[in-house]
């Protein structure tokens, strides 16, 4: 019965596959909407879309649980004393021609089933009931891969478990692209791991190494693996000089002008370049840099805790690289301290139309990327925008600004794409012309570690806690405080 169960389900699914394309054709046995029946076509074509995505997630999850189950059932029937090693190889090997995958991706797909199977319940039943996709499931069995048990339910539960407290306006994990939740799981993974961030790190750092790959038509990729900050930095650069240099005389794309820059800066010492059209006339000056802000944990800044840092764009990085950028840095990092209560810094506000730089360093804080639902464009980018216009009323607050990217700016004004309200803390989300609402993607913000030396100098306080510890200001902050709070 099992066989002719398993043919019957499947044949099921292809007839029900039908009615969806009959549908999707417009020749089902009655419109979406009998009123317009044209919109109505519109509205359920992406019902579709949303209900097929569920699905592919749901036998995503079954052909892992199929793969695993065979895997073990193959290892009972293997004949004594054949090498584990071996039976691996012939199992994937199996699995690779069912599924037409190579021996690599073959033995990826099984690592991640086995993953699934035994140690990431709750992404396991996510997946079987649609809410996120295998590659989200990937992205928590890639991250969960280097953790100890404890860790990876940790981590599983922080992003999965109903129970975790999270804004009412987050938007799930399931509901922003895979690439945008491996941002967040490296950065909880960075934060957690039971390792310090500090081994890890100097792991990293005595790889680090330039890799060449040839490509096709002439062409060739150079990469290099580097300390976050000096990649990020380099890479901010590129993209400064790149639009200073853009121009109605200048008919070179932007990412042209960086990739031009980049050999410039490697060939020929960044000067005199002649790489490409408009080459030698270049006038970008070489003092420009790209802003970087490095959000450090105060008690980590003076050394109290090991806890990483935040850089803007990449993510968390080691104490100590953020303690030498704050002490010695280019003039191009800006050190933002974040309240050792809840961790996030303070709203700043102001009474006219003009956007400070103050306030678009905030805008940066807050939403970390471009807004708008699975855009990684970086907020270097960005422009401050007023979510009500100014003319009708519209303050400029950090709670009535959004920072889109120059493409979805334009598409918020050209077409009936709606910001939603925003918040000091939260993020716009955003109004679809067809009155579907997409939730915004958060920062994910984290108490600072208190030491213990700061804990004992608490004043005790009704309920056991302290609501400040006083550490004395820098001059630069107190000048900072004068410049936005005046003097009193």
């Amino acid at each position: 019965m099992g066989s002719e169960a398993v043919e019957k389900a499947f044949a099921d699914i292809r007839a029900a596959l039908a009615v969806l394309n009959a549908e999707v054709d417009g020749c089902g046995s009655e419109p979406f909407s009998a009123a317009d029946p044209l919109a109505g076509l519109a509205d359920g074509s992406l019902d579709i879309v949303a209900g097929a995505a569920a699905v592919e997630a749901g036998v995503a999850g079954l052909k892992a649980r199929a793969a695993l189950k065979y895997a073990d059932t193959a290892h009972a029937l293997a004949p004594p004393g054949i090498p584990v090693q071996a039976q691996e190889m012939a199992v994937a090997a199996e699995i690779g021609c069912v599924l037409a995958l190579g021996p690599r991706a073959a033995s990826a797909f099984l690592s991640v089933s086995h993953a699934l199977t035994t140690t990431l319940p709750l992404t396991l039943a996510a997946l079987q009931a649609g809410t996120i996709s295998w590659q989200h499931a990937r992205v928590m069995a890639d991250e969960a891969a280097t953790l100890d048990t404890a860790g990876a339910a940790a981590l599983e539960a922080h992003f999965l478990d109903p129970d975790t407290p999270r804004p009412a306006s987050a938007a799930a994990i399931g509901e922003m692209p895979a690439h945008r939740f491996k941002h967040k799981a490296r950065a909880w993974r960075e934060r957690h791991h039971a390792e310090s961030i500090e081994k890890r790190h100097a792991k990293g750092v005595a790889d680090r190494r330039v890799e060449y790959r040839p490509d096709q038509d002439g062409m060739a990729w150079l990469s290099a693996y580097l300390p976050a900050h000096q990649a990020m930095a380099g890479w901010n650069r590129l993209n400064a000089l790149s639009r200073a240099a853009q121009g109605p005389t200048e008919p070179r794309t932007l990412t042209q002008l960086s990739a031009d820059h980049f050999a410039q800066a490697i060939l020929t010492s960044g000067t005199n370049a002649s790489t490409g059209a408009g080459a030698g006339t270049d006038p970008t000056p070489s003092s420009v840099r790209a802003q970087v802000l490095v959000t450090v944990p105060v008690f980590a800044l003076i050394g109290l805790t090991d806890e990483p840092a935040m850089l803007d764009g990449f993510g968390p990085i080691p104490p100590s690289m953020a303690r030498d950028l704050v002490a010695n840095g280019a003039d191009s990092f800006y050190r933002v301290l974040v309240d050792p209560r809840d961790g996030a810094p303070l709203e700043i506000g102001r009474s006219s139309y003009r956007v400070t730089k103050a306030m678009r360093n905030w805008l940066r804080l807050r939403d970390g990327q471009c807004p708008f639902p699975g855009c990684s464009n970086s907020s270097l980018d960005n422009e401050a925008d007023h979510l009500l216009a100014w003319h009708h009323g519209g303050t400029t607050g950090i709670s009535n600004l959004g920072q889109p990217c120059p493409k979805h700016h334009r598409l918020r004004h050209t077409s009936g794409w709606e910001p939603t309200p925003a918040t000091k803390n939260q993020p716009p989300g955003w109004i679809s012309p067809t009155g579907r609402h997409y939730k915004s993607e958060h920062q994910d913000w984290e108490p600072p570690h208190w030491p213990e030396s700061a804990q004992a100098a608490m004043p005790p306080e009704p309920g056991g806690h302290a609501d400040y510890v006083y550490i004395p200001w820098s001059p630069g902050e107190e000048s900072l405080h004068r410049v936005l709070y005046g003097s009193s």
